[in-house]
């Protein structure tokens, strides 16, 4: 469903507003389905007297993580290295470091894809070692290195532990990184205008300012080298959405060809580690990272997708939903300019839009697949649990007739509806008493439509019916065998404020 313009309008002042408030020289942004770039804008001054385009080159730092775990990947998939091999097999100077204790693990690649190796968080310091070269950092490496947890047991974000997965892509490949990203993921996928060298860009390259007290200062462009894997590329609006965009087919039921199996991608994309709230403390959802990606639980759109990249001059973010491919790409030239908020604050604009539009139309699904979640026994659930709404719903209005008939009719289907389990937990004559509390107390008129409705899961619903002095909140949620029975059942009274 291609976003509103009303949408699209606000997008594109959250971005020009960044600009008008000298958050940053220029701001550029772009809004992609699963169908492709849909919208895109820019504003301010790109270096050349013209405002920003979706052609635009920035340099896209962290986001070059997903490359470098995807590149990865594409070798485990040939069989020719495990996600469980220890760093020390392909980088041997690593053997030099020692480990926080005696029973430690070596960092394995999985440890390091998700942030687990034990190594603190080095965004300042590794933003100023791209190009260093392989001997520079054996030479780290041998003087040893700080830990702030066991490996394998918490989060801690560390670009070291990317530059040491670069190291190993190039040992298992036989060539450099940077050669081994383009040939195996880059190139397949005809991402011309994501490189690591601003001689190889295409379009107009973007140079990167730190504001020095009202002054923008220009800051130098780092050649690739032995942290290029942390966040060497430079990369376009157009371009970059494609890659998200690519990555979010895997959880249709047509997902793209590429050089990465649908289900690799998808292992990308789920939660891997959980990231501590200290980590993100702003962010309102719960939070975790998978493979060179962090992955956010939302109550109402279900998984969130992104990566934002901050280097010396630049600010990168890009985020889309699994479930409906509805994503967002920006790029800003300025140091910690935190892309990311408006970012943020234009997919919630765009899916709170989606809802809305979907809620007062039957649109089908775009041609390039319905979601994943949509598949024919995950659809057998869905129809199942709209059932059991049905017949909770038909149980309630005749408990309300408060006579012994209706109340022994009401027993008996809700016998018939729900599982052993049920009666079990809460004896019918309580649960009916309960429910008569919590319809009078918000008086619900039990025969009119949901005002509202959520589904966390295929099996579960809840809904809302309205009422004089509030709303009445239902939930039903199904045990596993396929006869469809209800084994949670709640009625809840939520009275209006006063």
């Amino acid at each position: 469903m291609t976003p509103s313009d009303d949408v699209l309008g606000q997008v594109d002042a959250l971005f020009r507003e960044r600009v008008a408030a000298r958050t940053a020289p220029s701001s550029v942004w772009g809004v992609f389905d699963r169908t492709g770039l849909v919208a895109s804008g820019g504003h301010g001054d790109r270096g050349d007297g013209r405002s920003p385009d979706a052609d635009t080159v920035y340099r896209i730092a962290s986001c070059t993580k997903s490359i470098t775990a995807a590149t990865l990947l594409t070798l485990v998939a040939e069989g020719r290295v495990t996600l469980d091999t220890p760093i020390t097999d392909l980088v041997p100077a690593f053997a030099a470091v020692e480990l926080p204790s005696d029973d430690a693990p070596v960092p394995t690649l999985r440890m390091l894809l998700t942030m687990s190796g034990g190594l603190p968080t080095d965004d300042p310091w590794a933003d100023r070692q791209e190009a260093i070269t392989d001997d520079d950092l054996d030479r780290v490496l041998r003087g040893g290195l700080l830990f702030d947890s066991v490996p394998g047991t918490r989060f801690a974000y560390s670009n070291t532990g990317y530059a040491l997965l670069g190291r190993a892509v190039a040992a298992v490949a036989g060539t450099s990184f940077t050669r081994a990203a383009h040939e195996r993921v880059l190139g397949p996928l005809g991402l011309d205008d994501t490189v690591f060298r601003t001689e190889d860009a295409r379009g107009y390259v973007v140079t990167g300012f730190r504001d020095d007290d009202g002054s923008w200062t220009p800051q130098p462009m780092t050649g690739p080298g032995a942290f290029s894997a942390i966040g060497g590329l430079f990369s376009t609006v157009g371009d970059l959405a494609r890659w998200a965009r690519h990555l979010a087919s895997a959880w249709t039921t047509e997902p793209e060809p590429g050089p990465l199996s649908p289900a690799d991608r998808r292992l990308a994309q789920q939660a891997a580690r959980v990231v501590p709230p200290s980590v993100v403390p702003s962010s309102t959802r719960a939070t975790a990272y998978g493979f060179g990606l962090f992955v956010e639980q939302d109550a109402e759109s279900g998984e969130l997708v992104s990566h934002s990249g901050g280097y010396p001059g630049f600010s990168a973010h890009v985020r889309w939903s699994t479930e409906t491919g509805l994503g967002v790409v920006a790029f800003e030239n300025a140091t910690r300019a935190k892309v990311s908020a408006p970012a943020e604050r234009a997919l919630d604009l765009l899916l709170a839009d989606a809802r809305r539009r979907a809620a007062a139309s039957d649109t089908a699904a775009p041609p390039t697949g319905a979601p994943l979640g949509r598949v024919p026994g995950v659809e057998r659930t869905r129809a199942a649990v709209r059932a059991a709404q049905v017949g909770v719903t038909e149980v309630l209005r005749t408990w309300q007739a408060a006579d012994a008939d209706a109340a022994a009719r009401g027993d008996v289907l809700a016998a018939q509806l729900c599982a052993p389990n049920v009666p079990m937990d809460l004896p019918w004559e309580q649960r009916r008493r309960r429910v008569a509390e919590a319809v009078a107390r918000v008086g619900a008129d039990l025969h009119a439509d949901a005002v509202h409705e959520h589904a966390a899961t295929p099996s579960s619903l809840r809904w809302w019916l309205p009422g004089t002095a509030g709303r009445l909140r239902v939930d039903v949620a199904l045990a596993p065998p396929s006869d469809g029975l209800v084994q949670t059942f709640t009625v809840t009274a939520e009275p209006a404020e006063s």
